[in-house]
């Protein structure tokens, strides 16, 4: 039996700049199987503000936060769960009544795939990107035990910022580097933008590296991936991110966590 939308149906929605089907995918899978009655939509916005307030008034019950809002979204929240105030930096928001409670899944989601494919903690990164995701990468690689580790990023504010934060080093651009694990936190190679074919690495870079780590998500194979496979690099996708952090919003969302099996399913379904 079709489960029936009806006036009491809870709702979650995501907002972000560029908004794709993986959330909207995975977690109505979820509610469909565990018989739930709720509905999951993503939107885009360019009034992050309005849209919050939207969430207040409206009951939303579940708020996932995509780039480029991760941080834009804090002054307008009421409190932060430890995994957000930590680094300053937020995925999720949890509607309590009114009540706006801000989470980060995505450090989760990273600490997870660092402890899956056991990369040593000697290895050398350079990691691409500053913003609010860039800070869960860092911070999970921090706490992880990795103390060899780049921030590349040309914002000359952000860029020193989260290296000092993480005892990392900051540098413009990767002149001079050589990082054996390749990370991209930022919209390079992001679908539906101008840079969608933009490679976050060069081929050299790729070529020199032994691990490349996209977190981009839209679309689930970007040039980076596409290119680091050709040429046997281990790949970590941004989709994985995506799954893992997605069920810890779901368990947020519901009081629900799904078997592992279930979770499997939804992960794939999400990306068919």
């Amino acid at each position: 039996m079709t489960r029936q939308i009806n006036k009491d149906t809870t709702v979650c929605i995501s907002l972000a700049a560029r908004p794709s089907n993986f959330g909207t995918r995975f977690h109505n899978f979820l509610y469909d199987k565990l018989d739930l009655d709720y509905l999951y939509k993503a939107f885009a916005t360019d009034d992050i503000a309005a849209a919050i307030g939207g969430v207040r008034a409206l009951g939303i019950r579940g708020c996932a936060v995509s780039m480029p809002f991760k941080e834009d979204v804090i002054p307008l929240v009421d409190a932060l769960d430890p995994s957000a105030e930590a680094i300053h930096s937020v995925n999720t928001i949890v509607n309590d009544d009114g009540f706006l409670r801000a989470y980060n899944t995505d450090y989760i989601a990273i600490a997870t795939l660092l402890a899956q494919y056991r990369l040593p903690t000697d290895r050398v990164f350079a990691l691409r990107g500053s913003g609010g995701m860039a800070k869960a990468v860092a911070c999970a690689l921090k706490d992880a035990g990795f103390t060899q580790c780049y921030i590349v990023a040309k914002n000359k504010q952000t860029g020193p910022a989260l290296a000092e934060l993480c005892g990392y080093e900051w540098t413009p651009d990767m002149e001079g580097i050589d990082a054996d694990v390749l990370i991209n936190a930022t919209p390079l190679g992001m679908g539906g933008g101008p840079e969608a074919e933009t490679l976050a690495f060069t081929k050299e870079e790729v070529n020199r590296a032994s691990v490349i780590f996209d977190v981009v998500a839209l679309p689930p194979i970007t040039p980076l991936t596409r290119y680091a496979r050709t040429q046997d690099k281990t790949v970590i996708a941004g989709s994985e991110v995506f799954a893992i952090q997605a069920v810890e919003q779901f368990v947020l969302y519901t009081g629900t966590r799904p078997s592992d099996e279930l979770f499997q399913q939804a992960a794939s379904y999400s990306r068919s």
